[in-house]
């Protein structure tokens, strides 16, 4: 929203926003919060270094390297495999939405907007980045470089900082992040050729992560105009205290909305209740575990749908809808697909279609199981981070487990403790004739896990245990994060229910239904 139109918080308010209080070091002339660990932070620096990968558990992998192996991999993942969906893409995008008979094989998430999906995928980029890793190429976890700090700290948006970065930066005020537009609404800042200039560029895989992007940029710039209106004036406070109100909201959304969806309400409260019993690094000293990053945290993409409605609309006045992913529109300079690198007037996302703003738009996630949206198994070059193949999505994160060496599921449950699935509700797995039945990939397991104990609806108790540790690991060993420094913070920003939620961030960063008037 514009800066005249920024709610304005009450100076005592304002201050518990930005983190005024124990653990703190004072900044002039208000007093207003920056973390000692981070005290370049007006450069950006992250208190976090980028760190190794790593292992929760030190357990057999699930199975050893073959051809044999690999090609089984290779057969789970394929297109019309077991895990394709096998989603009628005849029937267009739009009916993809609107007819549920369209969608038995592949259900709705009741309790999932489709935003769910995206704003993971965000935390995914700002948290973790294998850029040196080969497919199916055995890798010591210990040994590579994990290229996002191992913080929720946003160093996907923020990058290195407006002096070490400035491409990111705005030309004429230096502590607002550059935002631009080619259509009726905000895009990420591009190139000639169409690439993004930001710090993570898997922020322009598809049109609602870059929108996604986009709603940080503007809220951040917002938090600025916020920070300024409260006396603030040197540049090194501005900056470190607007970092700190949009940093710390989004921690809060991670915490209070996005992983009990994930998750379940249930496994959280007992996480924060008892402790973290698996992943537990020391302060200051965070890791991203492999078992994490590719065995469990990639049941998101079980999540997509295989077409949504971008904006209600942006396509000469009528909505929008699009595939996620359409290979036949390789090469369109405003493809009728959602996939990123593009820009023109309908390449928007109208946030009412995958948050709830109570005007009866939003639309929901697919559950999560053992079943993907069809277009999925053939993804765009473009919108895979190495640009190499395979294109089907689930043989690339199948095959990653021979990368990582990753143990079975049912090794990981023994090791956790937790009830094992029966080897009957993996009997499909038998006709690969390699085990799998038995000794299960980490991410296959924990879909069908979900699927059989929680019907989709969430994780399961050995999924939903490794994400909830992790992101409360990764909350709690950051001494910036709030949840470190100042654990009794709450949102001050304004809330229509009463906790600040996704629908409330949308709406300070002015991109919400209302902004836009549609």
């Amino acid at each position: 929203m514009p800066a005249e139109e920024t709610p304005r918080l009450s100076r005592r308010r304002f201050l518990g926003t930005v983190g005024a209080g124990a653990g703190a070091v004072a900044l002039n002339p208000m007093g207003i919060a920056a973390a000692p660990s981070r005290s370049s932070a007006a450069h950006g620096q992250p208190s976090l270094r980028p760190e190794r990968f790593g292992r929760i558990f030190e357990l057999r992998p699930f199975a050893e390297p073959s051809p044999a192996v690999e090609a089984a991999l290779r057969e789970l993942g394929r297109p019309g495999g077991l895990l394709d969906a096998a989603d009628p893409l005849s029937a267009g995008p739009i009916q993809l939405i609107v007819d549920p008979a369209l969608s038995l094989n592949n259900p709705n998430n009741p309790t999932h907007t489709a935003g769910t999906t995206f704003f993971g995928q965000f935390l995914d980029h700002d948290m973790t980045f294998d850029a040196s890793s080969r497919l199916a190429q055995a890798t010591v976890p210990e040994a590579t470089t994990n290229f996002r700090s191992p913080a929720l700290d946003l160093d996907s948006v923020y990058g290195a900082g407006p002096v070490a970065q400035q491409e990111l930066y705005d030309a004429s005020d230096h502590v607002k992040l550059k935002l631009e537009s080619g259509g009726l609404f905000e895009d990420v800042p591009r190139r000639a050729d169409g690439a993004a200039i930001v710090a993570d560029p898997r922020n322009d895989e598809n049109l609602m992560i870059a929108g996604m992007h986009c709603a940080f940029l503007r809220f951040h710039n917002n938090a600025v105009d916020l920070v300024r209106s409260h006396g603030v004036s040197t540049s090194a406070d501005v900056f470190a205290a607007a970092r700190r109100l949009t940093t710390w909201h989004y921690q809060w959304l991670i915490l209070h909305e996005f992983l009990p969806q994930i998750a379940g309400q249930a496994m959280v409260d007992d996480v924060l209740r008892r402790g973290r019993r698996f992943y537990r690094p020391k302060l200051g000293e965070a890791f991203m575990p492999v078992e994490f990053q590719t065995g469990t945290y990639r049941m998101g993409h079980s999540m997509v749908r295989p077409s949504y409605r971008a904006n209600l609309a942006g396509d000469n006045g009528q909505p929008f809808f699009g595939f996620v992913f359409d290979r036949s529109e390789d090469g369109s300079a405003d493809p009728d697909d959602l996939r990123g690198g593009a820009r023109a007037p309908r390449r928007f996302i109208g946030w009412q279609t995958f948050f709830d703003f109570g005007d009866g738009q939003v639309k929901p996630n697919k559950r999560i199981d053992t079943k993907l949206s069809t277009p999925l198994f053939d993804l765009p070059l473009g919108a895979i981070a190495s640009h190499d193949p395979p294109t089907a999505l689930p043989q690339r994160n199948l095959l990653r487990h021979l990368t990582w060496e990753l143990p079975s599921g049912q090794s990981v449950a023994r090791a956790m403790r937790a009830p094992l699935l029966a080897e009957a509700d993996l009997d499909e797995l038998a006709a690969l004739d390699v085990g799998f039945e038995r000794s299960t990939p980490l991410w296959y397991y924990v879909l069908k896990e979900a699927e059989v104990v929680a019907d989709g609806l969430h994780l399961g108790p050995v999924g939903g245990r490794i994400v909830t540790e992790v992101f409360l690991g990764l909350l709690e060993s950051d001494p910036d994060s709030y949840l470190a420094a100042q654990p009794a913070w709450h949102p001050s920003l304004p809330a229509r229910a009463g906790t600040f939620r996704m629908t409330d961030f949308l709406t300070f960063a002015g991109v919400d239904p209302a902004s836009r008037g549609q």
